[in-house]
């Protein structure tokens, strides 16, 4: 495969340890890109410059229209998609990709990582920055602790994955969560929604504290465990009371200014857009009771609610239909938690949850390093009922519309963001291996610290 520009100008060579990068790439980077990245102390070689790229005679999987067989796809400066399909006109001077026996596909969206916040998490505490200090942190935002030279974005950006939701962890209200693609230098340049959802995991009921208690030891009794519990929710309740009042008393002073101007709260602020249902509220929820509780204080605070994990939400699909409550699923791959559920009762969850008609997505369920499993994850769930088709969407176009950026992300169209990956083969399949890649319209390197690592180490005797 090689790109060229549509004069016909021959790309110049990569060096020898950057031959696993596409040839079409070599045009649009400078030469020692990889190497000096490496040299920085990063394993993500920095995007190529924006301009007009088009893919040639490729198999074209848009997800939200029928696959075109043969066509183009043409991207413009500006980092949109600008024509796509069998007779797309490729402008004069594009550089362009030959995509015969290619197929293109847009990027996936892993909804539920640490992606940037967590880089070892056994032996090097500096490198954490996931978890807040606190119960109730709602103005933390993971947006200012996104490392943009962790090694596990450029291992996750080279199977597919050109945008995911990092978001942080630990007690009641966590903080921020953020959308980010998966290419830059600086945080601005990475975030698409630098405030894309609030982090949240309330206080669990259980036999001795189980499950609330987060890391404290099974000692107490239930009565105790269920005391705190109701404690820390009225704690949760009188939060948001508070924010409501806080924001009605901005707005006055706002329309008024001679009243008595409210003193600023950080925290309370920050809860502002949650009540007013612009940001959505991520509950972290696994069984049946803890999703039917997060639904219900959704339903009574007037919060837009969507479920992180969600193994049991089968067994309440019927109240997450009513409330219109997605599901971002993250165990298909775990192992069952009873002795009693069959081998596949988490591999079919997806598809379970489709035929209930509750609205859903498949998150890789891997913090940081591992979330490049994602499309495989979606595999194991095409394997276990769920339609080839859905399955592609349910990590492309759907946590897109969950997260209310399906109008730029999901899809190959006209106008949505250049996120585009071409690959030899199915996304889904273990065995596709990635030929080129393009974030924001601008070719992506696929040097990661694998290929850093193999390429020294490859000549050892």
């Amino acid at each position: 495969m090689t790109m060229t520009s549509h004069a016909a100008v021959r790309p110049a060579r990569r060096p020898a340890r950057a031959l696993l990068v596409a040839a079409a790439l070599a045009a649009a980077l400078p030469l020692t890109a990889g190497s000096a990245a490496a040299q920085l102390g990063s394993f993500n070689p920095p995007p190529g410059p924006h301009g007009v790229y088009a893919i040639r005679g490729a198999r074209i999987v848009t997800v939200s229209g029928p696959t075109i067989e043969r066509g183009n796809v043409v991207m413009g400066a500006d980092g949109r998609i600008q024509a796509v399909g069998a007779d797309a006109a490729i402008p004069a001077g594009a550089q362009t990709i030959d995509g015969t026996g290619l197929t293109v596909y847009p990027g996936m969206l892993d909804a539920g990582t640490t992606m940037g916040l967590a880089e070892i998490p056994q032996g090097a505490n500096a490198t954490m920055d996931a978890t807040e200090v606190g119960t109730f942190n709602p103005n933390a935002q993971a947006f200012y602790g996104i490392n943009p030279h962790s090694a596990h974005i450029g291992v996750t950006r080279v199977v597919g994955i050109t945008q995911v939701v990092s978001r942080p962890t630990g007690g009641i209200l966590s903080g921020q969560a953020a959308l980010i693609e998966l290419a830059g230098d600086t945080p601005p340049q990475m975030a698409l929604v630098p405030r894309v959802a609030l982090a949240a995991s309330l206080p669990r009921s259980g036999f001795a504290g189980r499950g609330f208690g987060r890391g404290r030891g099974g000692g107490g009794s239930t009565e105790d465990a269920e005391r705190e519990r109701t404690a820390q929710l009225d704690s949760l309740r009188a939060m948001l009371r508070d924010a409501a009042a806080y924001m009605k008393a901005q707005e006055a002073y706002a329309a008024n200014t001679s009243l008595p101007r409210p003193a600023h709260d950080v925290v309370l602020a920050s809860l502002g857009p949650v009540l007013r249902g612009e940001m959505p509220v991520l509950f972290s929820a696994d069984q049946a009771s803890d999703i039917r509780a997060a639904v219900n204080f959704a339903v009574e605070n007037h919060l837009k609610a969507i479920i992180l994990g969600g193994r049991e939400a089968p067994e309440v699909a019927a109240l997450l239909k009513q409330h219109d409550v997605p599901v971002i699923v993250t165990g298909v791959m775990a192992l069952p938690s009873s002795e009693d559920d069959p081998y596949d009762v988490n591999f079919s969850l997806p598809a379970r949850l489709a035929a209930a008609g509750v609205r859903y997505a498949i998150a890789s369920g891997e913090d940081g390093a591992e979330a490049r499993n994602l499309p495989y994850v979606a595999g194991m769930a095409a394997a276990f009922g769920l339609p080839k088709d859905e399955a592609l969407k349910a990590v492309t176009l759907y946590p897109a519309q969950i997260f209310g950026v399906g109008d730029q992300l999901g899809s190959i169209e006209v106008g949505k963001r250049a996120n585009l990956v071409v690959l030899d083969g199915d996304m889904l399949e273990a065995r596709t291996n990635t030929k080129a890649l393009f974030i924001d319209g601008r070719p992506v390197p696929l040097d990661t610290k694998h290929t850093y690592l193999y390429e020294m180490f490859k000549a050892r005797p």
